[in-house]
């Protein structure tokens, strides 16, 4: 429940839900009282989070991983299968589960278990658009909440890409004694006016579909598909690169000899890339919630460290992790330039920083996709900092 400024004394409340693994747990966290950064508090949030590996006797071995805008907490393997980064979580791999103990939580107003907009409220009905704007640092605030109750004391790694690399820049400044490595991945310290104007279409696209319903779509059996699959066609535009596109589509056509009429050329998929996009976007529709989409988006959109802290250089003053910014080549959204100034702009505010850059020509999604290389990547960098 959302409201402005009541004082509830309850304690966080976790269960485990499943452990199918030796080393593979999912579990939940009820939290009372949740303070954002807007003024506003909510009443009851849960969180959803997976953790692999076992905390050891010091409580520091801890590895937080964030995830992007369509993730979720199953970064690992498990019983539903691979998560999104299972080339780098487990036994021998990068973030090594018989060394760390590896969390991941679903961030807050999303959809993967974490309470958002499809949550049903104190009312009985889902919160819909009275759930409040949350932000990047409300995100991290309520996995603080969540890495306290675990017990851990120091963590030993933050990672994530994207947006989870907005998350790993909030936390090297909330919690800049408790975080010995940041590593940030395809994300900027501040998002860039060209990001937020395609989340500005993509926004679009939704609202103008007249099955969101100003947001009250639940039970309604009617919600904004067309414009979800629309806002993640536009989104799959900016997360590869244009040299891949080329070389797996070209310009293949999917048009039989057969004549055609105007409406079919204009309704129907003429080119393979159209196919993909797409098949893409139905297939998104299926497991995202447009309502959580739009306000994952919108609190991209606020994110910057400088914010309320005195502008960019005196944010980055907080910093006390080792920090390493990621860049990747061909990434068109976070685009290496802007990452390698930061790095600078760090380093002169007295952190240990470092850049690198993953070379590969598959955009922004490099992260989820050359999961080795990037592995390769980071480990050098270390290695590195240790010379």
């Amino acid at each position: 429940m959302a409201v402005r400024s009541e004082q509830i004394e309850l304690k966080p409340r976790l269960r485990w839900v499943r452990e199918d693994q030796a080393n593979h747990r999912t579990g939940e966290l009820d939290l009372p009282r949740v303070d954002l950064e807007s003024g506003e508090v909510l009443l009851g949030v849960q969180l959803r989070f997976e953790t692999w590996g076992q905390l050891n006797a010091h409580a520091d071995n801890a590895v937080v991983v964030c995830h992007a805008l369509t993730g979720d907490a199953h970064a690992g393997d498990g019983e539903e299968g691979p998560g999104w980064w299972s080339g780098l979580i487990g036994p021998g791999k990068f973030l090594d589960t018989e060394r760390f103990f590896v969390v991941a939580s679903n961030v807050l107003g999303g959809c993967g278990g974490t309470t958002g907009p499809a949550t049903v409220a104190w009312d009985n009905q889902p919160y819909g658009l009275r759930f409040p704007l949350v932000s990047v640092r409300d995100m991290v605030g309520v996995q603080l909440q969540l890495v306290d109750v675990l017990g851990i004391n120091e963590i030993a790694t933050v990672i994530g890409g994207s947006l989870g690399g907005m998350q790993v820049w909030e936390w090297a400044c909330m919690a800049p004694e408790r975080v010995r490595e940041a590593v940030v991945v395809a994300a900027h310290a501040a998002f860039t006016p060209l990001g937020m104007g395609y989340n500005a279409v993509m926004r679009q696209a939704i609202t103008a579909d007249p099955d969101w319903q100003n947001g009250s779509y639940y039970g309604t059996g009617r919600q904004p598909e067309t414009g979800l699959a629309i806002a993640r066609q536009i989104g799959l535009l900016t997360y590869r690169a244009s040299e891949l596109y080329r070389q797996r589509f070209g310009r293949t056509s999917t048009r039989s000899d057969s004549p055609q009429v105007a409406w079919e050329a204009f309704v129907r998929p003429q080119y393979q890339v159209e196919s993909y996009l797409d098949y893409n976007g139905r297939k998104f529709v299926g497991r995202f919630d447009a309502n959580a989409y739009l306000y994952l988006i919108r609190a991209m959109d606020g994110h910057d460290i400088g914010r309320n802290r005195g502008g960019m250089n005196q944010a980055l003053t907080l910093i006390k992790s080792h920090l390493t910014l990621v860049g990747i080549r061909t990434d068109y959204l976070y685009p290496v330039e802007e990452l390698r100034t930061t790095a600078g702009q760090a380093v002169a505010a007295g952190v240990d920083c470092r850049y690198v850059e993953l070379d590969s020509p598959h955009g922004h999604d490099a992260f989820l996709i050359e999961q080795d290389a990037l592995a390769n990547l980071i480990g050098e960098s270390r290695e590195g900092r240790k010379a």
